[in-house]
């Protein structure tokens, strides 16, 4: 097989996602959206978490052109991306208990507060008590996750729930157990993983639903420019100048 018909295949498969997400879950990105809405209005702050890869998803809404300015990055130390070292590390601390509710304890989140929990999977210790442990604290929660994983896998948490158990809107991304859209009989593992381009459009679909939403009750959505386009500078600044005290990324 040439490799282009493997390129095309996997565009067929991440397009054919896509589709699934746009048409299924319609109705949890408008919720999504809405409730993300009724937090700037209600002056609460906007946080974003994912570990390993998705913490891809969770920092292409923060500081991002086109974006909500309110968005911040909920980071943990040792689980953002894979530049830890060794990186398998970061899959290990996704699995301690405990660490969630010392990350929260030293974060802004309060009550009034909305939290975006991202997790492939949604069995590991950390993303499951992070939405568990928020809410408790009277923080909304949206679940980004495939849903698949909760009747295939088994919970790595000591209650045996997921993330989408903990969450007050659950996105589901559709992705298949294991993360890997192609199989070749030479190959002898699926390959081609599509979470991190599904997610990701799933959550610019919420974000673009929110601002729409903020547009409707005549409040204009505090959006980001790029720094790249003429008086995109200026612009931002006046953005965070006016909603500075529910932007942590600048401290």
């Amino acid at each position: 097989m040439s490799d282009s018909k493997l390129a095309g295949q996997f565009f067929d498969a991440a397009i054919g996602l896509l589709r699934q997400v746009r048409d299924e879950d319609a109705g949890e990105i408008e919720a999504a959206g809405s409730l993300i809405a009724d937090t700037v209005v209600e002056g609460g702050r906007l946080f974003a978490f994912g570990a390993g890869h998705s913490s891809l998803a969770a920092q292409d809404i923060v500081y991002r052109a086109g974006g909500l300015a309110l968005m911040n990055l909920l980071a943990v130390p040792g689980v953002v991306g894979v530049d830890v070292m060794p990186a398998t590390l970061g899959s290990a601390l996704e699995r301690v208990d405990g660490l969630a509710s010392a990350v929260l304890d030293c974060s802004p989140l309060r009550s009034g507060d909305l939290l975006v929990v991202i997790s492939l999977s949604g069995r590991n210790a950390l993303p499951v008590e992070m939405a568990m442990n928020a809410r408790a604290l009277g923080v909304k929660v949206i679940g980004v996750t495939s849903v698949a994983y909760a009747t295939e896998t088994t919970s790595r948490h000591v209650s045996g729930t997921y993330l989408k158990d903990h969450c007050d809107v659950v996105l589901d991304s559709r992705i298949p157990v294991g993360d890997a859209e192609l199989t070749l009989d030479s190959i002898e593992a699926p390959f081609a993983p599509a979470s991190t381009v599904v997610t990701s459009a799933l959550l610019q679909a919420v974000m673009a639903t929110a601002a729409g939403a903020l547009a409707d009750r005549g409040i204009e959505p505090p959006l980001l420019r790029s720094g790249n386009v003429d008086g995109g500078h200026e612009w931002n600044g006046r953005v965070m100048t006016e909603y500075g005290d529910r932007i942590f990324y600048r401290r």
